[in-house]
């Protein structure tokens, strides 16, 4: 097990690249299985999920090599080939094993089925968020034609024939939504998703899959139609910067006082975030397509226009993402004034604010999915403390508050925010952070 050993009180300065789109990642990687010929992808985070996502693939028999080092900042590129995959894996204690340990597995459940006809996947792991249901998943492939078996903690899904359909879903998940799109590709005749997810990674999906011969149109929107073709063919495809990170830096300069320039943040697709984090005071420029967050000593929170005390909530795409809600919440407790933070997805997101507390914080926890933050502004600076990660973005929202607090912090089970930051310790020691990792 690895810790985080931060003293507090530096003020970040300076450059920063944004890693490829980890939530895009495991989509897209699944989709490889979708054809037999080369399939290019760059910019590809060096994290625990897709490094473990990628081992899964091979374990499958897809060819797997690596054109870019891994220390490259910038992301590397794979090529894979899915032309000798083996279905009796599928059934291994391994497969059971290591698909068992990762969310991200439900993913290889659409691209197995659609070019296979069957597929099966353990109960997937992940964050001990809350309650994560797949029912939209399975739901939307029964709709297409397949049988979904639960039988000793695994899903079994077949199909003889994948026939297109109308389906209204139920919720707008992300996942679900690129399941069902990758299950429908090649089903026969027409496919017509309303309700569908339209975040940039369903986006990016959908465009890769195009590419490969994919007939979809309606991409970005929530109402896609999908015309069914007998196979897809390889492609090149490039990862967006994440998101999510974007975010965490945008707090980290806020917190620290720290001058931070963004770069390639590719703005178009970053929705509600700037904004958010303007609305709690923060300065966010824009400067071309990179993101620049000047120090500032004192930021203040908006209210609304009629006086009222600002809310953040979470909301499907383009509304603000659950991702970032940790984030803005701890920002929150050193900036002037007071905001209720609604985290409505999950009901455990919040959990982590008792060692924000145990820092100096003044958080109330309303219920499991809001908590009001009274802002510090500085005027009592959070104190280090030892803590551990509950989740990848509690994780690094912890990290947030210990860079900006008085004294040293540590923080147990970092490989947890490993899963999501591609080697965060050495990009912000760059940044003048005194961060290291200990064992």
């Amino acid at each position: 097990m690895s810790s985080f050993e931060i003293i507090g009180g530096h003020k970040l300065r300076g450059e920063i690249v944004p890693q490829g789109a980890k939530n895009e990642a495991l989509q897209v990687l699944c989709a490889v299985l979708l054809t037999s010929e080369k399939v290019r992808i760059e910019h590809v985070p060096d994290i625990r999920d897709v490094n473990k996502l990628i081992d899964l693939l091979k374990l499958l028999g897809v060819s797997v090599r690596e054109d870019v080092p891994s220390a490259c900042e910038s992301g590397r590129t794979f090529e894979f080939q899915a032309d000798q995959v083996n279905l009796e894996v599928l059934q291994s204690p391994q497969f059971r094993e290591q698909a068992g340990a990762l969310r991200g597995s439900i993913m290889l459940v659409g691209p197995l089925l659609s070019r296979f006809g069957q597929a099966v996947v353990p109960q997937p792991g992940g964050d001990k968020i809350g309650r994560r249901r797949l029912d939209t998943h399975f739901i939307g492939m029964e709709r297409l034609g397949a049988e979904v078996e639960y039988k000793r903690g695994a899903y079994l899904v077949r199909a003889k024939k994948l026939k297109g359909c109308y389906m209204l879903l139920d919720e707008a998940s992300v996942t679900g939504t690129a399941n069902i799109i990758m299950t429908a590709v090649m089903a026969r005749g027409t496919t017509t998703i309303m309700n569908a997810a339209c975040e940039p990674y369903v986006y990016q999906l959908c465009n890769m899959l195009n590419r490969m011969g994919a007939k979809i149109t309606g991409v970005g929107s929530n109402l896609l139609t999908i015309r069914g073709v007998k196979e897809l063919h390889g492609c090149e495809h490039r990862l967006l910067p994440d998101m999510i990170e974007v975010g965490s830096f945008i707090g980290m300069a806020a917190m620290t006082e720290g001058d931070i320039t963004i770069k390639n943040a590719q703005v178009q697709h970053l929705g509600l975030i700037p904004q958010v984090f303007r609305r709690l005071g923060i300065e966010v420029w824009q400067k071309g397509d990179d993101l620049y967050v000047p120090a500032q000593e004192h930021y203040e929170i908006e209210r609304f226009m009629d006086g009222s005390i600002m809310t953040v909530a979470d909301a499907p795409w383009p509304g603000f993402t659950p991702d970032l809600i940790s984030i803005a919440l701890v920002v929150a407790t050193q900036a002037k004034g007071s905001v209720l933070i609604h985290q409505k997805m999950f009901e455990s997101r919040l959990f982590f604010v008792d060692k924000l507390i145990d820092m100096g914080a003044q958080i109330i926890l309303c219920d499991p999915h809001r908590a009001t933050v009274i802002g510090l502004d500085r005027e009592h600076k959070l104190r280090g403390v030892r803590m551990a990660s509950p989740d990848i973005r509690a994780g690094v929202a912890l990290l947030i508050a210990a860079l900006s607090a008085e004294g040293k912090s540590r923080i147990d089970n970092i490989e947890q925010i490993d899963r999501g930051y591609q080697r965060i310790d050495q990009r912000l020691a760059r940044l003048g952070a005194e961060i290291r990792r200990v064992e």
